[in-house]
């Protein structure tokens, strides 16, 4: 049975990026809902017990929908953080190195990554999410939008951001200003996550998503 996964900061230290309330709503009843569907959904088949990203792979229709919105949430959910950023397009203390050349390598600066993530994830037409990915064929940094519970692993792309784009994620504290909540995200991005999420991809491929939603979802 998969459980709830526990937020690692404090909802209340978003200061105007997201209230409290909107976590309630998004992590305590959406994302709960999620797994409770997923929980009543795989018993008895073939996916009860198996590992998260097994069940994402290789299901569809409602289970798959559920169990990659558990896997898109637990991973949003990682790439945000309290403390605002430098708020100079990126780079910050918490921004690997190698991570850094490699954005400005594939993006040309920092600065037009910024531009482009932004740009990208105001696109997205109607509910969805907009990634930074690793693509293992490849080996190049690339951004990619998904509709749904839609998720890049299924095309072996390692997520390394993301942001909800969803309309539950904003609307209590931006109601539909997408841009202007996407600009906060920008400033409150845990880049140290997404550091390490570059470099076990680097190392392990697609085996690193499994091992996150491992550690996040051990098989009981």
């Amino acid at each position: 049975m998969f459980e709830l996964r526990k937020l690692p900061y404090d909802i209340n230290d978003f200061g105007d990026f997201l209230s409290s309330e909107t976590f309630n709503f998004h992590h305590g009843k959406h994302h709960q809902t999620y797994i409770n569907n997923l929980n009543n959904l795989i018993k008895g088949t073939e996916f009860e017990n198996r590992d998260l990203i097994h069940i994402i792979k290789n299901s569809n229709g409602g289970i798959f929908n559920n169990a990659a919105q558990v896997y898109n949430h637990d991973f949003y959910f990682d790439c945000i953080k309290p403390k605002l950023g430098c708020g100079c397009g990126g780079n910050c203390e918490s921004l690997d190195e190698k991570l850094k050349e490699a954005l400005e390598k594939e993006f040309d600066s920092l600065e037009n990554f910024k531009a482009e993530f932004i740009k990208g994830a105001t696109g997205v037409f109607g509910s969805g999410w907009f990634w930074l990915v690793y693509n293992t064929k490849n080996q190049k940094l690339e951004f990619t939008s998904t509709s749904n519970a839609a998720t890049p692993i299924t095309e072996d792309k390692v997520p390394l951001l993301v942001v909800d784009v969803w309309e539950h994620a904003y609307y209590i504290d931006h109601r539909n200003a997408r841009p202007a909540y996407l600009e906060k995200f920008y400033a409150h991005i845990n880049w140290s996550f997404v550091s390490k999420a570059y470099e076990w991809a680097l190392k392990e491929g697609m085996n690193s998503v499994s091992f996150y939603a491992n550690e996040l979802h051990s098989v009981k």
